[in-house]
């Protein structure tokens, strides 16, 4: 399995891989971009049976040209050849492009820059993001399966590029240890705050317009994206799992403003600590926590300040909201998503992976 160490795709992977190690399946996770920090190197040797490989080779999305992302490809090719897998996971498909795998390809279509492009700008792409749409269609061509962590992401995918959509199987995170803290009037939020998609300028402008202080974790300056400065908003940096953990136990509301989100595992981690959601209303949002979130539209700084006041006033209603994210967080776990991903792997490759189940559950 591919991953990066950049962004939500490293919490997937590793998760996935905790989960598929309990059915029995040892994964080769294969980093791609920056090397992974001290804390997510301990996260991946936590994992049973997982062997960690950190190539330095770039991420499509950093590549400089489409025979980039081939060379990548062929790498990857070679790797799944020496230790003879029985199964090949790009969570980047256009990694498939150059064929030749030697065993099926499952492509995990996490976003893209075309319906990323789509949702957060106007007019047409430009050309180093053509081109790398194209790499992607072409690797998603080339897969013998495609998965998208949400319906709504599968649909705008299969629009986006003229495909069957794409199975659906939502991401799943490990629930962390609930401590009992007393909650602090202000507003959390966590992400990739240099990209677009995320949208943090609204926040940073309905920070100004509150009197509690609106924290911000992640960073600001990206691989190919930012300097993002925050006028209003605390900026706290790239925090670890635990840090992070540590503040949404002690914030009562978690805020999103993003323009695009195919998932957001932060929203989910959010959630799972009891936090009320005030959440930009866009499609993949509505679909996972319609019922358990306020929604705002996305580019309204004044809606969300107006729904941070309002929570932040009333203690109780904020942690009613909590409630009913913790609650609807339950069907988003490790275990839903691990058994998603193993239906598609054993419909290429049954006689593996179900051989694996039956030894496990023998």
């Amino acid at each position: 399995m591919t991953t990066d160490a950049v962004g939500g795709v490293w919490t997937y992977s590793i998760d996935l891989a905790r989960g598929l190690a309990r059915a029995g399946v040892e994964t080769v996770l294969v980093v791609l971009g920056p090397s992974p920090s001290a804390d997510q190197q301990a996260q991946a040797r936590a994992v049973p049976g997982l062997e960690l490989i950190d190539t330095c080779l770039p991420l499509d999305w950093t590549a400089t040209e489409p025979a980039e992302i081939l060379e990548v490809g062929a790498a990857l090719r070679g790797l799944a050849r020496g230790r003879a897998v029985d199964l090949i996971h790009l969570n980047s498909p256009a990694f498939a492009a150059g064929g030749g795998f030697s065993a099926p390809v499952v492509g995990a279509c996490h976003s893209c820059l075309a319906t990323w492009w789509s949702a957060v700008k106007d007019g047409p792409m430009p050309v180093d993001f053509r081109w790398r749409s194209q790499s992607l269609w072409q690797g998603m061509l080339a897969c013998d399966a495609l998965v998208a962590p949400t319906a709504a992401f599968a649909e705008e995918t299969a629009r986006a590029y003229e495909l069957p959509r794409p199975f659906v199987v939502w991401n799943g995170r490990a629930q962390a240890p609930s401590a009992v803290v007393r909650r602090h009037p202000m507003i959390f939020t966590s992400g990739r705050l240099w990209d677009e998609g995320k949208n943090i300028r609204v926040l940073d402008e309905a920070a100004a317009l509150i009197e509690a202080p609106l924290q911000a974790a992640g960073p600001l300056q990206g691989p190919s994206g930012g300097p993002v400065s925050l006028r209003h908003a605390q900026a706290l940096g790239r925090l670890s799992h635990d840090q992070v953990a540590r503040w949404l136990a002690r914030a009562p509301v978690f805020a999103s403003a993003a323009l695009y989100e195919p998932f957001g595992l932060g929203v989910l981690e959010a959630a799972q600590a009891g936090c009320a959601l005030v959440l930009s209303d866009i499609p993949t949002f509505r679909e996972l926590w319609d019922g358990a979130a306020v929604f705002v539209e996305p580019n309204d700084p004044q809606g969300f300040a107006q729904a941070f006041r309002e929570l932040l006033a009333d203690p109780d209603s904020a942690e009613r909201l909590g409630a009913k994210a913790r609650t609807r967080a339950a069907a988003y776990s490790v275990q839903a998503m691990s058994d998603g991903v193993l239906a598609v792997y054993r419909q290429l490759r049954p006689a593996a992976f179900l051989q694996t189940a039956e030894t496990v559950a023998a």
